[in-house]
């Protein structure tokens, strides 16, 4: 049967380009490096430093091989404690190892094959070094989103890491206002979920830009209700400046709530979007880290797999695609699976899957985007590090040049299926952890006091339970949001509320207990947020600390709030230790 459904292209977006995006036009310079490459020229026109007196011979480091951890199922199990054992608390020796080795020279002719120092420690293109940036552009659109639903589907710039992506991205889609200087009908404005992702924030509020946060519930970002992203954008009060045009989402163990968005929301929050004219910019950094296991145990409803889930044209003809890898298949896809418009820019980044040191990432839009980011980066970062490029290339590419050496048993690097199988022990290890925490703080959530009270004529024993905290079981990322069931505490009607929710933060950073987490206040994008729900939450995340302390950090946790709730006055904690605690926890090397 033949497909009439015809697929179609993406929006013309540029009505949001900023100005100065606008005006930016190619960079004579790098357009000029084309011609760099043609074999045997005589290279008298480039401004480039001569190879051979780069002091590196070699690149080199000894990496893992792709199934060093154990993963977990793709589906919830019977058991949840089957496959809890993890090895990463093995010694370094214990691990088996690859040698990578990046040349100084590759005799590879082809550009998009060849890795060595020459090229990689060279001034390049600014989409990327050429062999990365091909990789990651077929991984990208064959096997993360294969079923991208716009005519040619997308593009990729690679970036110096998610926050370099999301800055680029702003500065292409928005621009500056100033208050008292610029016109209110001018301002600009970014929706984002009500508790969000600070550095994101910290971004855009330089600019001047209203920043609108959104209610959530245990998924994320809700699309309608009173103060959801409907409500909002219908409801606008245009004297406080233009309707917002841009959202900023983690929908993905969303950091700091840990809620993953379900397709069905997306679908409606996508909806609303292109009803409105509001380009996505997804930052998606623990896409790979989904946890089937919490399902059940989770308040939220974990969103279909990509392949399950991804819509069709409407006919047989057109199955959704697979990724080629059951892993990729299973996990909730990104909003790109339902991009029609070619609005959403996600953000992707190795620091969560390789190292944060690596500064390494990467932009998917379509096609006219990513030139106009190009553009920027051609005057900015220019690319990322050489160094980080080629040797992540190797590792996973392999090399093809015999003086070259990739990760794997056989030195001819990871390959898709070696990176997918790093990914799917990545996701074990991490689920096992969360799985750990989660077990002792729902064992601890509550407090059994004893007392006794006194009738006229007996006296009886009385057994009271005090519910001290909830969560919800991450269905992926890094973090459990706890929130604090402060309205239980003796205290409760005799002090502030953020005040005793700080008490009890100074209280776990006592050394009986030396737990540090991360205050509610931190991560709230307003200051009536901040001010009248913060002090309701902690962010615990359990990737941070070693594998051996999870469930005793988890326990004292646990009995440091058990405690500060036995506390009937709080003459040994004020607002003067404050200063006491930085000094002790800066001295043991925490922050």
């Amino acid at each position: 049967m033949v497909c009439t459904n015809k697929i179609p292209e993406p929006l013309d977006l540029s009505h949001h380009y900023s100005r100065v995006t606008k005006n930016r036009g190619a960079s004579a310079v790098k357009d000029f490096y084309k011609y760099f490459g043609i074999p045997n020229i005589g290279n008298l026109a480039g401004g480039l430093p001569n190879h051979n007196y780069f002091p590196f011979d070699t690149l080199e480091a000894a990496a893992a091989i792709p199934d060093r951890f154990k993963p977990t199922p793709n589906k919830p199990v019977d058991s949840p404690n089957e496959g809890r054992e993890t090895v990463i608390s093995k010694s370094a020796n214990d691990f088996t190892t690859s040698q990578v080795l990046v040349p100084k020279t590759s005799i590879t002719a082809d550009l998009l094959r060849k890795i060595d120092l020459k090229s990689a420690l060279q001034y390049g293109t600014s989409q990327g070094y050429p062999p990365l940036y091909s990789y990651l552009r077929q991984f990208t659109r064959e096997n993360m989103h294969p079923n991208v639903p716009y005519a040619d589907g997308p593009e990729i710039i690679l970036t110096c890491g998610s926050t370099d992506g999301f800055s680029k991205t702003i500065e292409a889609l928005s621009n500056v206002w100033i208050g008292g200087h610029d016109p209110v009908e001018e301002r600009e404005g970014i929706v984002v979920e009500e508790f969000c992702y600070m550095n994101a924030i910290q971004a855009v509020r330089p600019r001047g830009l209203n920043i609108i946060p959104i209610t959530i519930d245990e998924e994320g970002m809700e699309a309608s209700g009173p103060g959801g992203l409907e409500h909002v954008l219908r409801n606008w009060d245009e004297s406080r400046g233009k309707r917002p045009h841009l959202m900023y989402t983690v929908t993905i163990g969303q950091n700091p709530t840990s809620g993953t968005l379900s397709l069905q929301r997306r679908k409606e929050v996508y909806a609303i979007c292109s009803r409105y004219d509001v380009v996505i910019v997804e930052d998606d950094p623990y896409w790979y880290l989904q946890y089937p296991s919490a399902k059940d145990r989770s308040i939220g409803v974990q969103g279909q797999s990509s392949l399950e889930s991804t819509p069709s044209c409407g006919n047989s003809c057109n199955k959704p695609k697979s990724s080629g890898y059951t892993f990729l298949d299973s996990l909730v896809p990104s909003y790109l699976s339902v991009d029609t418009d070619g609005r959403v820019v996600r953000l992707d980044t190795f620091s969560k899957t390789v190292a944060p040191g690596c500064r390494l990432g990467w932009i998917t839009a379509q096609p006219a985007i990513c030139e106009r980011l190009l553009r920027i980066t051609e005057t900015s970062t220019q690319q990322p590090s050489g160094f980080v490029q080629s040797l992540i290339a190797e590792m996973i590419m392999g090399p093809h040049s015999p003086n070259g050496r990739g990760g794997g048993n056989d030195d001819g690097g990871w390959k898709t299926d070696g990176w997918v199988r790093w990914l799917e022990g990545l996701r074990g290890n991490y689920e096992r952890r969360m799985r750990t925490m989660c077990e002792i703080l729902d064992a601890g959530k509550q407090l059994v006091k004893t007392g006794r009270r006194q009738s006229m004529s007996e006296e009886w024993s009385v057994v009271n339970s005090v519910h001290l905290y909830d969560f919800a079981w991450p269905l992926g990322g890094m973090f459990i949001w706890v929130k604090l069931n402060l309205e239980s505490h003796p205290l409760w009607k005799k002090m502030s509320h953020s005040k005793l929710s700080r008490a009890l933060w100074i209280h776990l950073t006592t050394p009986r207990y030396l737990v540090l987490v991360a205050p509610g206040s931190l991560f709230a994008p307003t200051e009536k947020i901040r001010e009248e729900k913060s002090y309701s939450y902690f962010r615990i995340c359990f990737a941070a600390v070693d594998e051996a302390d999870v469930a005793p950090v988890s326990h004292r946790f646990v009995e440091g709030c058990r405690s500060f709730w036995r506390k009937k006055k709080l003459d040994d904690i004020d607002e003067d230790m404050e200063e006491e605690v930085e000094q002790r926890l800066l001295a043991m090397h925490m922050c």
